[in-house]
C-alpha cells in the first residue's frame, strides 16, 4: 500500500489553486520538492563514496 502511494499523481497546480492561504501554498511547494532533494542528496553521497574508493585504490 505504501508503494502505491509513492507513485500516485499529485497535481500541485490544482492544490495551490484551491489553497486556503499562502502558508498552505508554501507547504505544498516544499512538500513536492523534498523527494527530489533527498534523491539528489543520495546521488551526491554515492558519487563521493565511489570517488573516494577510486582514489584509495580499492
Amino acid at each position: 500500500m505504501k508503494l502505491i502511494s509513492l507513485f500516485q499523481n499529485v497535481d500541485v497546480a490544482e492544490k495551490i489553486k484551491n489553497a486556503p492561504d499562502s502558508g498552505y501554498q508554501i507547504g505544498v511547494l516544499i512538500g513536492s520538492f523534498i523527494p527530489f532533494v533527498i534523491l539528489i542528496g543520495i546521488a551526491y553521497w554515492l558519487y563521493n563514496r565511489a570517488k573516494k574508493r577510486d582514489e584509495n585504490g580499492y
